[in-house]
This record gives structure tokens, sequence and C-alpha cells, in this order.
């Protein structure tokens, strides 16, 4: 592997950076898109009891907030109706709303980063690629074959192939995996997204008209 990182060149190493960089997005995505730390099984139900008829404590609450993000956005709702004497819909509503955007920003952490180095790696490949191309044209010192420097040509068409074909097998996964993480996102969104109105619904019958 080292040899070929040298025959590479130096514009090898930022698209090895890159692929650094991706594989820990993606394990980093992996680990927390998982169904229990966003909706975990039950949740919501477990909310609508402990709230009917009488709002739960404030340790209750705090304990539903750090159990998923599922839980900080029904956690908000409850907060809302505890800290407002007299609590109304648009005020629940509005504070359900700003945790549901913060679960949001947490869901497509990331994502942009991961978007990034799949466009950038082909740039990268074709960068190292035109440098190859430079130094085989370096090495043609003279006319004919005669003034053909071996060494330089092998040097250039090593680093032409090998950072095009880095390049692209940086971008390919990172692709297929952000696409997959997209669309994963965009499920839990509609999922929390429905989970809140639910939960929105439930709570509306403990605020009172002002």
């Amino acid at each position: 592997m080292l040899s070929i990182l040298q025959a590479a060149g130096w514009p090898i190493w930022p698209l090895v950076m890159c692929s650094i960089v991706a594989l820990a997005l993606i394990i980093e995505r992996f680990l927390f898109l998982r169904s229990k730390r966003i909706n975990p099984v039950k949740l919501l139900d477990e909310a609508m009891s402990i709230s009917r008829p009488n709002l739960p404590s404030s340790e209750t609450i705090k304990h539903m907030e750090s159990s998923s993000i599922l839980g900080g956005v029904l956690a908000s709702g409850l907060r809302s109706l505890l800290a407002q004497p007299r609590p109304n819909p648009e005020g629940l509503r509005s504070a359900m709303e700003v945790a549901g955007r913060h679960a949001t920003q947490q869901l497509e952490k990331y994502l942009s980063a991961l978007a990034t180095i799949a466009s950038v790696a082909p740039l990268l490949g074709l960068l190292g690629t035109v440098i190859g191309m430079i130094e085989i044209f370096g090495s043609q010192t003279g006319s004919g074959a005669s003034g053909t420097n071996p060494a330089m040509l092998a040097h250039g068409i090593s680093v032409a192939l090998y950072n095009t074909a880095f390049g692209l097998m940086v971008a390919i996964p990172s692709l297929i995996f952000w696409r997959y993480f997209r669309a994963k996102v965009d499920e839990l969104e509609l999922t929390l997204e429905q989970a809140a109105e639910r939960f929105y619904q439930h709570l509306k019958v403990h605020c009172r008209p002002e």
C-alpha cells in the first residue's frame, strides 16, 4: 500500500485525508441514526400515558429529553406547559417547532460534509491526473525516443492513473452512503413530525384560553 502511495506522488495525500474523514463520518452516522437513539419503540405512547391527566415532574421530563431525539421534542412540549402559568396552543406549537428544527439539525449533521467529499474527490483525482500529465510532458526533454526520460515518464503515468482511480474510489462510496443517509434522515424526519403532531394534539387539553 505504501508503495502505491509513493508511486502516486504527493497529490494522493489530500485524497487519503478525504477517505479517512469520509470513513469517520459514515461510521458516526451509522451509530447515531439508530432507531433507539432517534425514535424508541413505545416512547410516544409512554409520554402520552404519563401526561394524562396531569403533567409529569421536571425529573421525568429531563429523563425523557435525554433519552432520544424524539424524547427531546416531546419534552419541549411538556416544558412549555410547565413554564407558562396560562399555556396556550400557539406557545405550545412554537416550542415544539423549535425543538423539531433542532432535531432536524442533529439528524442532518455531517451530511453536507460527506456530500462535499463525494463532489471534491473526483476533482482532486483529476488534479493528480493533470499533474501526472505535466510530468509526462516534462519527461520529453528532446525530440524522438532518444529525448525521453523513461523514469519520469513512468512516474508521470503512475501519478495520473493512481490519482484518477483513487479519486473515484473515494467519491463513489461517499456518494452512495450520502444518498443512503439522506433517504434515512428524510424518513426519520417524517416519523418525528407525525409523532410530534400527535403529542401536540394530546397536550392541547392542558391549554386554557387567555
